[in-house]
């Protein structure tokens, strides 16, 4: 079983920079994108032999997510039980041997003002995927946007109580996977510097490799077994992210 997730930063704009070229090469079985920032009707995306499931954002132009799967799931679940999703943040698959639970994470943004949300935002999380995992096997995948530990940014030092690498942050990413999680990239590849996911948009930053891995595959400690593959896309373009997969046997 192949799965893939990117934050495509307007899927519109992705479409006209090779999105579907990329999409049908990767031939995933369950295909998962973030921060859409359309609305329903505004996109006719033709993805033959695959299902859609899309989550839009009250507010147009803003966030979305969306799943395409090759296998039709058993339910289609959209945010999080008790805790309100007004922006298409969150969409889970019900299958008969797993989950599979996409999310565009909120952003602290800059000056931290929505750092209070997001921490209630990650125990509603974590709360939630305690319960799933409970019933069956998750795979948990989307900009989390954080990254977890100095390998995972070219300049933590620099960075340290900035957005996406606050402490508080850091340790709800360390919380979580001490419920029963597994980062699965960190999992095959514990050492390796330098993959990233996201760059800014600044002049030469990307081709600098100044970037961040904040787009993740978490994985049930139960399907550790399983996990053949986890790959960061680096070269393809067309989002300021870039795609990461993971390979299941």
């Amino acid at each position: 079983m192949k799965l893939v997730s990117w934050n495509v930063n307007g899927l519109r704009a992705c479409v006209k920079k090779g999105f579907m070229d990329y999409f049908h090469e990767v031939d995933a079985d369950l295909f998962c994108i973030q921060e859409t920032k359309l609305q329903e009707g505004q996109i006719d995306l033709v993805t033959e032999g695959y299902h859609q499931y899309w989550n839009y954002a009250e507010k147009k132009g803003y966030s979305g997510t969306a799943i395409f799967t090759k296998k039709k799931p058993l339910g289609v679940t959209y945010g999080i039980r008790d805790f309100e999703d007004l922006e298409g943040r969150v969409i889970t698959l019900e299958f008969e041997e797993l989950f599979v639970v996409t999310m565009y994470t909120p952003n602290a943004k800059r000056d931290l003002t929505r750092l209070a949300y997001r921490l209630e935002w990650e125990d509603a999380v974590r709360s939630y995927l305690i319960e799933l995992n409970q019933q069956k096997p998750v795979v948990f995948c989307g900009d989390l946007n954080v990254a977890h530990t100095p390998l995972d940014l070219r300049n933590a030092k620099s960075n340290k109580g900035n957005s996406g690498f606050t402490t508080e942050e850091r340790e709800k990413m360390t919380q979580l996977l001490a419920e029963g999680f597994v980062d699965a990239f960190r999992y095959l590849h514990p050492n390796q510097e330098g993959m990233y996911t996201w760059w800014s948009y600044m002049s030469t930053v990307r081709e600098r490799n100044i970037g961040w891995r904040i787009d993740y595959f978490l994985i049930s400690e139960q399907l550790k077994s399983r996990l053949k593959r986890a790959d960061i896309h680096s070269n393809i373009l067309g989002s300021d992210h870039c795609p990461v997969a993971i390979e299941l046997i």
